[in-house]
């Protein structure tokens, strides 16, 4: 086998000219690591927040840096220690983010954040769920805890972690309302919204007694949902960290997710879309020489799904 592979990389922070695609060294699984030869990768919001370097004073990050954290291929080699996986198994991970991503031929990831891929998903859709999907199943089942019967409210829900929130929710037996663009309307009704709040037209504030918010937006959605909740409420974010003062002012209690590679969370979303419960909505794809673009595609933050990378 050739031992070298090409690679998006970054040597620099910075826009999407500091994106390379290089010829580098495939690497070698460690111990608890598999070797994956990688199908496809989706593009996150987080990749090209890395790549200007404002995550960095978080994560310390050492250059030249792979992006890419979301995967679906095939196990090539297995680390000494690994008993979980085999070579030929098709797989799919959110990795860990402290290392090389998986805008790559191949990457390695630990074992135990590396799951079986669903068999009802082609390899696109597989790379579209870790990341966006243990972020709705971790906010929502983790730290706000959402139970059958309870009113929910997602914001953006026609967005990647919107529409599996939206899934997941139904799932628990909850209420699901959501905030969208009317041209998105059928799409979220479709997952399972039980009411659709075009943003444009009608204000969700006004919205009374809710049980769960989960912001995926930040700012001033963050700041109108407070009103939104009943007394013992939960409100999650994945943008801006809550602040405690009000979330006491409002008898509510608050949570902010990052999420976190989450291996048994991923066999059971696994479980889900192999029995029809769990869509993957594409927005676009793009090629390994493409990945200018397809940040380009994230950062307008119009895209109505996952934004994915063809590797092989």
């Amino acid at each position: 086998m050739n031992n070298l592979m090409k690679a998006v990389q970054i040597n620099s922070f910075g826009d999407r000219n500091v994106l390379e695609l290089n010829n580098i060294d495939i690497p070698t699984p460690e111990a608890n690591e598999v070797l994956i030869k990688v199908k496809s990768a989706a593009v996150n919001p987080v990749d090209w927040k890395i790549r200007e370097g404002y995550l960095q004073p978080m994560l310390n990050h050492a250059l030249p840096l792979t992006l890419g954290w979301d995967v679906s291929g095939e196990v090539t080699a297995i680390g000494e220690d690994v008993s979980s996986l085999k070579v030929g198994d098709a797989v799919y991970s959110r990795p860990s983010i402290s290392k090389n991503g998986s805008y790559a031929e191949y990457m390695t990831a630990a074992a135990d954040e590396v799951a079986i891929k669903p068999t009802s998903l082609t390899w696109q859709e597989a790379a579209g769920v870790p990341l966006a999907a243990l972020t709705a199943w971790q906010s929502l089942f983790e730290m706000t805890k959402l139970e059958a019967g309870e009113r929910v409210l997602i914001h953006a829900g026609s967005g990647a972690v919107g529409q599996f929130a939206i899934q997941l929710a139904k799932s628990r037996g909850a209420y699901v309302y959501t905030t969208t663009s009317s041209k998105n309307t059928s799409l979220v009704q479709s997952l399972g919204a039980d009411q659709a709040i075009d943003y444009h037209q009608e204000d969700f504030s006004e919205l009374k007694d809710i049980d769960v918010v989960f912001d995926t937006i930040g700012g001033e959605t963050q700041a109108n949902s407070w009103k939104t909740l009943k007394k013992g409420g939960r409100l999650v974010s994945i943008c801006d960290n809550p602040d405690e003062a009000i979330a006491k002012e409002h008898g509510v209690s608050a949570f902010f997710c990052f999420m976190q590679p989450n291996r048994e969370q991923l066999d059971k979303l696994s479980e889900m879309a192999n029995a029809g419960q769990l869509k993957v909505s594409i927005d676009s794809e793009f090629g390994l020489d493409e990945v200018a673009k397809a940040h380009e595609r994230s950062e307008s933050g119009r895209a109505q799904g996952k934004i994915i990378i063809n590797v092989s």
